[in-house]
């Protein structure tokens, strides 16, 4: 159990990040995760009051505060209509109600956890994350970064013309899953993102021209065949290597027909 000497709630992200430089001190979100390590925090910092726990929506984009619960992207409507239904998808099968009413955004994605749902979708979307200190940087980037003592403030979805869809693969319901995948389709490129490896996830594109004459069952096939050859998969207690690589391959070509699907409605 996690025990906490002192609780301070901020009012400006320069006293937090300078709180934060402390690694005895921690920034704490919905206290999901952070509450189950068995280690002392010197002062906890709660960002509760800098209003971060909203969705903004300007033309270009949308700007979701780092103390946004995962309960309230699965309901956005505007999230969900621009990403198709996947930002709703990515998140629902996390634990239960109750849990999404109180993870956060900034939680889940700052510690860059190897099951993290919202680090694949977030990453296939094109999504940037603002950083106090480091300013905006994709989520792609954000990923590879070394782990540090920055602020998250928020992450940033672009209104960009993309069909996506997000699966996942969970031995039960409410597990973690043993595999996500996530393609973005866009006028520039194909993102496919496989996370849950169960490292950080990972961007994987059509570097080979599979389907540069566009999605049918035969080149669906053989991307997926591409992912299952390309990816870096690994062994826990939900699955082998070798399954995961079988998953990725199958999720990918899933994934691609139902975006042949989409584009055929519309």
């Amino acid at each position: 159990m996690i025990k906490i000497a002192k609780y301070v709630k901020v009012k400006s992200l320069d006293e937090a990040y300078e709180l934060n430089q402390k690694k005895s001190n921690a920034v704490i979100g919905g206290m999901l995760w952070l509450k189950m390590q068995k280690k002392r925090v010197a002062t906890a910092i709660d960002l509760s009051d800098l209003g971060l726990d909203v969705i903004e929506e300007t033309p270009e984009e949308y700007r979701i505060g780092a103390m946004v619960t995962l309960r309230q992207i699965e309901q956005h409507a505007g999230l969900n209509e621009l990403t198709g239904g996947a930002a709703k998808e990515s998140v629902r099968h996390i634990v239960g109600v109750q849990f999404r009413n109180l993870a956060t955004v900034g939680g889940s994605l700052f510690g860059r956890y190897g099951f993290s749902d919202v680090l694949t979708f977030f990453m296939a979307a094109g999504a940037k994350v603002e950083l106090h200190h480091k300013g905006v940087v994709t989520v792609e980037e954000f990923a590879k970064m070394p782990r540090d003592r920055d602020i998250l403030v928020r992450v940033i979805v672009p209104k960009t013309d993309q069909k996506i869809v997000y699966l996942s693969q969970r031995n039960t319901q409410t597990d973690f899953p043993v595999l996500t995948c996530c393609i973005s389709k866009t006028e520039e490129e194909m993102r496919c993102v496989i996370g849950a490896r169960p490292g950080l996830a990972v961007c994987l594109r059509d570097e080979k021209g599979i389907l540069k004459s566009g999605i049918t069952q035969e080149s669906a096939a053989a991307f997926g065949a591409y992912i299952r050859g390309t990816v870096t998969t690994g062994s826990n207690m939900r699955g082998t290597k070798e399954y995961r690589c079988i998953l990725a391959g199958v999720l990918a070509k899933r994934a691609l027909l139902k975006i042949c699907e989409m584009e055929c409605e519309g």
